[in-house]
């Protein structure tokens, strides 16, 4: 075994083995996989193989795409047989809702090239017929669906791997990690240390014991899984051709079939966590005893599906762990804190996921940023909140609820809450809906009627009380508590120049007149690359402090590019201070009458102008007041301790009763942001595209040298191939969720041709009508032209619109 590496990736199942094949396809050939028993000994070895497509994220979609194309090739490129069975799958929708959700997964799938058709029930039974579809609206029917031999396909990236130079060592445990004072990590094993540049957690099963090496706890649960393989089924064995794989929301089932039998494979109801408290490292090519009484009521649900199971045999039970996370998906990217250290991981289906993996995380270690959206998949998306009973409850949930209908909106209340703010009761006493972001609960909008919500793909049952939030925003003045901000103090003598390398906006003046203020700025900090990686608005509070935003979900991340982007010298003090200050937004155009009932400060136009903070004291509680808005009215952000955040509260509400105060939730956010057309990070601003892209050039200062630049002139230079467009869009009960396909309805392409994606929409009460977001190939994108959106299957004509559709001129934000 080498003593040095660039790379050491540590397990040598399907998500290390992607990762090692690929970085050798990047060009990185020095590099290491460790495996403490033989490849695929963890969970690989007896996952069922399945290899789908149905799914409604798109990088996600892309991911699964990706594995599936990759293992129909992958036997000619090794000599390795991987056991491909390109059968197909049919999943099934029981009920409108999901029939809704069909339709949209399908246009994502249109996007990435997944063959999928929707089939009715007898089209079904053509295809499938075995299976008893009574109750069954539709089928989606995915092609290139299939299954395929977990150790097979991974001993075939194995050898693609070992062909292009990498090394791959087994029986041969890690025992240890040591961050070196080099910048490097030593891997103590079995067999010697190596020592290395970048190292990678792809331990399965075991990552959160590897990584506690280093000092961190994952959010990710072993849960144990069971699957039948039944005898021989006559009529099985009779049929000529193999039957797709089934996924049965009815009994919340996996069906295959296997050889002349079937498998079937519940997600139990009754789901059970296991090794709570470690797994023993001999844990290697085993099983776990069955348990068939958990899994009685999904069998029997199983035979009214397929009636041929009723009178199997069972050829034998396999029952193993397999690793869940609170949201289902899996940690890939930089581990919190650690420079170099990834997470290749945690993945509860990584046999379909390992090579999209591999791919997209080796273009994030050898390039800095990956061509698809990565932040659903970044393990910052948790932080040390979400460990324990929160990761266990929320991953439970999620395995129960494997084959449910994912809705728009919809936060289940396993494991919450865990971060609430002081006013959290007086909010839900209200009516407040909450959702979790970051671990925080955050109104989304407030049930008068205690209704409940009732989830939907179309508008719901809060439209109504969200389009009377956005009046009192728009004519009267509303109040919403945004405290899951990402929060830092960035300090020193050398802050500015630090900020000014890193942001491509330039930065904001201090007032001279004042003591504790400046002005704010928006800015982005850009990738190597050009890719949008942040988005943050930075007040100078005083010459050399300087007060930073960014998104709840960024706390981490964006606390790491930070950190990550200190030069040794410099003197900067960067502060983590989210959880010390609470935010109340203030907005509407009785605000400034509220706010001056409670402050000796001078709110007026001449002395407190847009894009400015000062430090005032409000009903007796000193603050940092900033007069920005994300809903375009003039209004103000009052960034308080927390401790203090009831009081405050308590003083608007009062002050404001005579003007009509309403709490309001982000649902209302949103539409209001909408109407001003301003766009979201995360949805609009992503690595996958800069600045030019988004239209996004008058917050680029190219005066000066940052991060970026050049890549991001260069686009400006050469043009770009997709542009942002503001839309409006002719819907009747729904609007775009994001990732809808956009349509030229004139091109001889059956169905028309998809010439661009939704990012983000909503429905804008003011204006009255439905508005997204989209990235469009640039012949599309002058004001005026018209194309269209295929939304939950109905093609909606679409419009680019030229400029906001509510105060395009922003009098209402200069209070003019």
């Amino acid at each position: 075994m080498k003593t040095h590496a660039r790379v050491v990736i540590i397990g040598g199942g399907a998500m290390g083995v992607g990762l090692l094949y690929h970085l050798t396809k990047e060009g990185w050939n020095d590099v290491v996989l460790v495996e403490k028993g033989e490849l695929t000994s963890g969970s690989t070895w007896h996952a069922a193989g399945l290899i789908p497509h149905f799914i409604g994220s798109l990088s996600m979609a892309k991911i699964h795409y990706y594995g599936s194309e990759l293992y129909k090739v992958l036997e000619e490129e090794t000599g390795q047989a991987t056991g491909w069975h390109g059968c197909g799958a049919i999943r099934l929708a029981v009920n409108q809702d999901q029939v809704d959700w069909f339709h949209y997964v399908k246009g994502v799938l249109d996007q990435v090239g997944a063959e999928c058709h929707l089939l009715g029930p007898e089209e079904i039974r053509e295809v499938h017929p075995l299976l008893n579809t009574d109750g069954v609206l539709m089928g989606a029917y995915t092609t290139g669906d299939g299954h395929t031999d977990p150790s097979g396909v991974t001993h075939a990236m194995a050898i693609g791997a070992k062909n292009r130079g990498a090394e791959i060592v087994r029986n041969n445990r890690v025992t240890d990690i040591n961050a070196l004072p080099s910048g490097e990590w030593e891997v103590v094993t079995e067999q010697g240390n190596i020592v290395c540049e970048h190292l990678v957690n792809a331990a399965g099963s075991f990552c959160s014991q590897v990584s506690e090496m280093v000092g961190l706890k994952l959010p990710m649960v072993n849960m144990v899984h069971q699957y039948l393989v039944t005898e021989s089924i006559p009529e099985v064995a009779a049929l000529k051709a193999e039957l797709p794989v089934v996924r049965d929301p009815r009994a919340s089932c996996y069906y295959r079939q296997e050889q002349s039998g079937l498998i079937i494979g519940p997600y139990e109801m009754q789901a059970e966590a296991w090794g709570l408290e470690g797994i023993d490292w001999g844990f290697d090519n085993a099983l776990l005893p069955p348990d068939l009484e958990r899994l009685e009521p999904h069998l029997h649900l199983a035979a009214k599906s397929l009636p041929v199971f009723e009178t199997a045999g069972i050829k034998k039970v396999v029952s193993g762990p397999i690793t869940h996370t609170p949201d289902g998906n899996f940690l890939l990217g930089p581990a919190p804190g650690l420079r170099n250290h990834w997470m290749c991981c945690a993945a509860s289906i990584g046999i379909t996921q390992g090579p999209g993996c591999g791919k997209y995380l080796a273009q994030w270690m050898v390039h800095g940023q990956t061509e698809i959206n990565v932040r659903e998949m970044d393990p910052r998306r948790y932080g040390n909140w979400a460990n324990g009973k929160y990761t266990l409850d929320k991953s439970i949930d999620e395995y129960e609820h494997m084959y449910a209908t994912h809705y728009p909106g919809e936060f289940r209340e396993a494991g919450r809450p865990v971060h609430i703010t002081p006013i959290y009761e007086k909010l839900k006493s209200q009516g407040a809906v909450f959702a979790e972001t970051f671990g925080w609960e955050r109104a989304k909008w407030f049930d008068t009627k205690d209704e409940g919500e009732q989830y939907s793909f179309r508008r719901n049952n809060s439209f109504a009380a969200v389009a009377e939030e956005c009046r009192a925003v728009r004519e009267r003045v509303g109040l919403l508590d945004l405290s899951c901000f990402a929060k830092y103090e960035i300090s020193g003598e050398d802050a500015e120049v630090f900020l000014n390398r890193i942001c491509a906006n330039r930065l904001p003046k201090r007032d001279a007149e004042s003591s504790g203020g400046g002005g704010v700025a928006l800015v982005h900090m850009l990738t190597e690359l050009g890719g949008i990686e942040c988005e943050a608005t930075i007040t100078r509070l005083e010459k050399n402090l300087f007060y930073v935003l960014s998104a709840a979900v960024a706390e981490l991340h964006d606390y790491d590019w930070l950190n990550q982007h200190l030069l040794p010298k410099e003197k900067v003090s960067i502060r983590n201070v989210t959880a010390d200050y609470g935010v109340l937004v203030l907005s509407g155009p009785k605000s400034r009458e509220v706010l001056a009932k409670l402050t000796d400060a001078d709110l007026s136009n001449e002395a407190f102008r847009w894009m400015r903070a000062k430090t005032i004291s409000v009903s007796g509680i000193p603050l940092k007041a900033l007069r920005v808005s994300y809903v375009g009215e003039l209004g103000w952000e009052l960034h308080h301790p927390l401790e203090k955040m009831e009081t405050l509260y308590d003083a608007l509400m009062k002050s404001g009763a005579e003007f009509g105060i309403s709490n309001f939730g982000t649902y209302a956010m949103n539409s209001l942001r909408m109407e001003k057309s301003y766009k979201g990070w995360g949805s609009e601003l992503t690595t996958e595209i800069t600045p030019m892209e988004a239209g996004l050039e008058r917050f680029v200062d190219f005066s000066k040298s940052f991060l970026g630049r050049e890549a991001a002139l260069s686009r400006k230079l050469l043009g770009v191939n997709t542009k942002l467009v503001y839309l409006s869009v002719e819907t009747t009960d729904s609007d775009c969720l994001g990732n809808e396909p956009v349509l030229d309805p004139e091109s001889s392409v059956s169905g028309g041709k998809i010439i661009g994606v939704t990012t983000s929409g909503g429905y804008g009460h003011t204006v009255g009508r439905s508005l997204a977001f989209a990235y469009v190939q640039p012949q599309y994108a002058e004001p005026g032209t018209k194309f269209e959106i295929r939304i939950l299957g109905q093609i909606c004509p679409a419009t680019v619109l030229k400029e906001a559709a509510y105060d395009p001129e922003n009098l209402r934000l200069r209070d003019l």
